[in-house]
């Protein structure tokens, strides 16, 4: 009986344990069903939008490092505007989508250029790819130019959204001196020159800049008539203590010093501005045949050699061997 009743009970365990294989085998096949269709995937989000979903945040944030990271010609840096958050969730298979949220977060990215402009007087002219190239096209220039004129050729690097067009080395030499630097040498050489035949005309047109000596008394004008000349007067007399200093009445050069005659001791000078100025019946002579002197030098002293009744010079002004009237210029 008692074997009878265990056969009994084993039946009903092995019975029990069936059902519940069976319950197990029915969940795990429904577990496995659901996995197949579900599954753990990160929800991508940024700004409080929905990018999508992926399986790994690593590889997501490994594929925009390597984006981030690429070295390019011209490029600063980039950077990522916006800040993706992941977020665990079970959710269907299909929602997987990792290439569109790559995608999205490239859209993101903005790039920064940078280049090396040559600056002429802290204004850009141009730009080169790098420092190095930079500096020596500035210091190379900055070599040649500083004798012949003022300039200032220096380097700034700069940085802009869009890229920036750059030149080779040889390119934008060329750019730098034709477009820059020659035109501004040849429009100071031409200012400068226009300068110095402004200076030659207004010179010309200044007969005597200095008086030749300081005060003096007019003894006799130009073309006066006296007993002791055998034709009207060719200069003026101007009476003065012997030894009183005779100045240049206007830059040139002396091309006689010596004693000459009626006139006494005499200076001759040939002026820049295309006359002639004679100074006689000098006591002293400053200055030296072939010398230059300009107004205002002290060439001689009033004396009273030559054909003189008294300390006093005699100045006369020639043009194209001619005389005319000192009184008009003094």
């Amino acid at each position: 009986m008692k074997n009878i009743l265990n056969e009994e009970e084993t039946g009903k365990h092995t019975k029990e344990i069936i059902k519940i294989a069976r319950y197990l085998s029915i969940a795990l096949l429904f577990l496995m069903v659901v996995l197949f269709k579900y599954n753990a995937l990160y929800k991508v989000t940024a700004d409080g939008e929905e990018l999508g979903y992926v399986r790994s945040k690593n590889e997501i944030q490994n594929e925009i490092n390597k984006i981030l990271e690429n070295k390019e010609d011209g490029v600063a840096f980039k950077n990522l505007e916006i800040e993706p958050v992941y977020e665990l969730k079970f959710v269907s298979n299909k929602e997987q989508n990792e290439e569109e949220v790559i995608s999205k977060l490239k859209e993101n990215i903005s790039t920064t250029y940078t280049a090396y402009g040559i600056t002429i007087d802290d204004k850009i002219q141009t730009y080169v790819d790098t420092e190095e190239e930079a500096d020596k096209i500035a210091e190379d220039l900055q070599k040649e130019y500083e004798d012949k004129m003022t300039v200032e050729i220096g380097v700034k690097q700069v940085f802009e959204k869009e890229k920036i067009k750059t030149l080779d080395t040889k390119k934008a030499i060329a750019k730098l001196k034709e477009d820059n630097l020659d035109v501004k040498l040849k429009k100071l050489e031409e200012k400068e020159k226009k300068e110095k035949e402004e200076k030659a005309k207004k010179a010309k047109k200044v007969v005597v800049a200095v008086r030749p000596i300081s005060g003096g008394t007019v003894t006799s004008r130009y073309g006066e008539r006296s007993s002791i000349r055998s034709s009207t007067h060719t200069g003026i007399d101007l009476a003065a203590p012997k030894g009183t200093t005779i100045k240049a009445a206007a830059t040139g050069k002396v091309t006689f010093a010596g004693y000459n005659g009626a006139y006494g001791y005499m200076i001759k000078i040939k002026c820049d501005n295309g006359y002639e100025m004679w100074y006689a019946h000098c006591s002293k002579l400053y200055a030296k045949k072939g010398q230059r002197v300009s107004a205002g030098t002290k060439i001689a002293a009033v004396g009273s050699t030559g054909n003189s009744t008294g300390p006093h010079l005699h100045f006369e002004i020639r043009k194209n061997g001619k005389t005319i009237n000192p009184q008009k210029y003094l």
